[in-house]
């Protein structure tokens, strides 16, 4: 197939990748955008172009582009075509555009975002439950707490309990926004604490203080789900900053040089 390296994006055709799910079409594309092989500014080969990269119809080229609008990846312009848009508007809370960041979550600052933002919500919602969340929710916290303690050696399984925990937290906050914030950080907080989580040194330090957390909502003491609270995002910011550590050693590393032997 020709190269399309002269063209105004810059970059060259993938003809070996060519997902035709739409889905997959649209991850694809939104991919190249969050590893910068389209940073922001540029425009998006032509539609025809990617219906060749891609081995789909316009269709599904187009019905991808609307998705990618929708969250904010890109925007089209009539003969001017689809440009990415500043990474600022980009809905970096919704769960798609998460997973496309993969690998490249760290180099947007979001975890350090949502560790603010959990500084501002978390404390209150907590005082909050402690006056007003049903016994079925604290029965919810303490089932979620128990999962944390019975996976502390499977960060997956150990950060699917603590995602339950914090969501069933903020709803018991009985405080409608924070319940809508819940739904809104969900998918945020997921990569959030699965990052603390997987730095840590030991998980034993954060689920003593899940625990403590249900047996203040139990006595209905809002003082101590505050300092509870406070606790947890202490401990995730302690482990966020050695995650942060650990992947500016990773990228400054050099590569290993290959062996003669490897060469041969």
């Amino acid at each position: 197939m020709d190269s399309l390296e002269g063209q105004e994006h810059g970059a060259s055709a993938q003809p070996e990748r060519r997902p035709r799910v739409r889905r997959n079409v649209t991850a694809s594309i939104a991919e190249d955008i969050c590893s910068e092989r389209y940073p922001s500014g540029s425009t998006l080969p032509r539609e025809n172009d990617l219906c060749v990269m891609f081995g789909v119809s316009r269709t599904v080229i187009r019905e991808s582009l609307k998705v990618l609008e929708s969250k904010g990846l890109v925007r089209g312009k009539p003969r001017v075509g689809t440009t990415v848009c500043d990474k600022d508007d980009w809905n970096i809370l919704d769960q798609d555009v998460l997973e496309w960041m993969g690998p490249h979550i760290a180099e947007f600052n979001i975890l350090g975002s949502i560790l603010e933002a959990r500084r501002t919500i978390e404390p209150a919602a907590a005082e909050y439950a402690a006056e007003r969340a049903t016994a079925q929710e604290i029965a919810d916290l303490d089932h979620a707490w128990r999962q944390m303690r019975d996976s502390a050696n499977d960060p997956e399984s150990f950060t699917e309990a603590d995602v339950a925990f914090h969501k069933v937290l903020l709803s018991a906050s009985h405080n409608q926004v924070f319940r809508r914030l819940s739904s809104a950080m969900h998918a945020g907080l997921k990569y959030a604490l699965h990052a603390s989580n997987v730095a840590a040194h030991s998980r034993d330090e954060a689920i003593t203080v899940h625990g403590e957390l249900v047996e203040a909502l139990r006595l209905r003491n809002g003082a101590a789900a505050r300092n509870c609270a406070h606790r947890m995002l202490d401990l995730a910011a302690r482990d966020l900053a050695v995650e942060r550590r650990l992947d500016d050693g990773r990228r400054m590393k050099p590569e290993t040089p290959k062996s003669a032997a490897a060469d041969r």
